[in-house]
């Protein structure tokens, strides 16, 4: 939470007081505002959870001038973002028309965060830096983010080519070293969500539950990678570690036992946690049902597990969205509403971006997904979004890496 502070006498409230009655006074006052300070004259009476009455002057009443401060408490701005359609920045998909833009004009505001993904390799090639899909995102104002997924995408789990011990093992150092330099060659700050959701089982190669891969493998990956990128100078990367919300069939984030290999590859490795959720299930689920895992005991608490591995580092939403309910909207609608404009900025602090999974992923079961779904839906977004704790596309000349989250 931000404070704007300003300072009343409070002589100008209250008359003077016994001083047997100031250390109530001051109770009172951490009650309805917190700690914050409370200063007497020069001298400092209380910081933090406790007066300290000890302090005050010594005479039979509060004759000096007792500064209480009048505090608005703001709620700490977030990055805000989505992922449209499945497609990359391109110079058509963002102008007036295009399916981002669309999705903006929708949205009622331009997008901190552009999200899109790349494979390593696609259709028999190594895939390269993308310096005009970069350009574009930041010409924008809007913060490039880019799933950088170690397969052939959309070849299935089993990708022998892929194992994990191949990566860290060195079969594609020079192709890192030269997507990294290319990385360096651009110079503006963007956030790299390297081989997500490794906690999984349903698609991804890099699963340490898939594809021959072994407990610990998916770490020495992360690490071998990210040590070329720091000995190229790719020091303008955000490195996004970002597993699927936990559950029952998961791997954990950290080891269960000591000197267990869990998936957090460690705070050197890592400028943000992540991680995705959605309401997409047979059970409706709240938005903080599905990062908490409340109610229910087939999901965990995900967002303090990422507070156990990662306490220090702020904590983005890679991936989120309801499905509809069958009811003309309304649901997904107060869905959306309790989400962005409640939980995030009220129960789950430390989440500073959000970024939304607009697109059906071709899959009918998820058709509903997109603010599209229905005028109840787009609505509810529009109205969240238009919060002033939700920044826009203001980051054009954002020169700093990694990226911090906003105030």
């Amino acid at each position: 939470m931000r404070n704007r502070t300003r300072f009343l006498p409070l002589k100008r409230l209250f008359k003077p007081i016994a001083r047997p009655n100031v250390a109530a006074l001051l109770v009172v006052a951490s009650l309805v505002m917190g700690p914050r300070w409370l200063t007497i004259t020069n001298h400092l009476v209380w910081s933090g959870a406790a007066p300290r009455a000890e302090t005050l002057p010594v005479n039979d009443t509060l004759s000096h001038i007792l500064y209480l401060p009048l505090v608005r408490n703001v709620s700490s701005q977030l990055l805000w973002g989505a992922l449209v359609d499945g497609l990359p920045p391109t110079t058509a998909a963002l102008q007036p028309g295009g399916a981002f833009d669309t999705f903006e004009t929708r949205a009622g505001k331009k997008m901190a965060i552009l999200h899109w993904g790349q494979p390593w390799r696609m259709n028999g090639a190594d895939q390269p830096f993308q310096t005009s899909y970069f350009n574009n995102v930041r010409n924008r104002g809007s913060i490039p983010l880019l799933d950088w997924g170690s397969w052939v995408t959309s070849a299935g789990p089993i990708q022998p080519d892929f194992q994990l011990n191949k990566i860290y093992g060195g079969q594609y150092d020079g192709y890192i070293q030269q997507w990294a330099a290319e990385a360096k060659a651009w110079g503006h700050p963007f956030f790299l969500r390297f081989d997500w959701e490794m906690n999984g089982t349903w698609q991804f190669p890099w699963s340490e539950q898939l594809n021959a891969n072994q407990p610990g493998d998916y770490i020495k990956a992360w690490r071998h990678v990210h040590d070329i990128f720091t000995a190229t100078g790719a020091t303008n990367v955000t490195w996004v570690w970002c597993p699927n919300i936990s559950g029952a069939t998961t791997r954990p984030y950290a080891g269960l036992l000591p000197g267990q290999p869990g998936l957090y590859p460690g705070d050197a490795y890592v400028d943000w946690t992540c991680f995705d959720g959605y309401n997409k299930y047979g059970t409706w689920l709240g938005f903080n049902t599905v990062f908490t895992g409340s109610g229910i005991n087939w999901l965990y608490d995900s967002y303090q597990q990422l507070l156990s591995v990662a306490p220090s580092k702020p904590i983005m939403i890679g991936e989120t969205g309801s499905l509809e309910a069958g009811d003309g909207g309304a649901q997904k609608a107060a869905w959306i509403t309790d989400g962005f404009s409640t939980e995030l900025s009220k129960n789950l602090p430390q989440i500073r971006a959000v970024v939304w999974f607009n697109w059906d992923s071709n899959n009918p079961l998820y058709a509903t997904l997109p603010i599209e779904s229905s005028p109840a839906s787009i609505a509810a977004f529009a109205t969240a979004i238009r919060s002033n704790i939700f920044l826009g596309n203001e980051f054009s000349g954002l020169n700093t890496s990694p990226i911090r989250p906003p105030n």
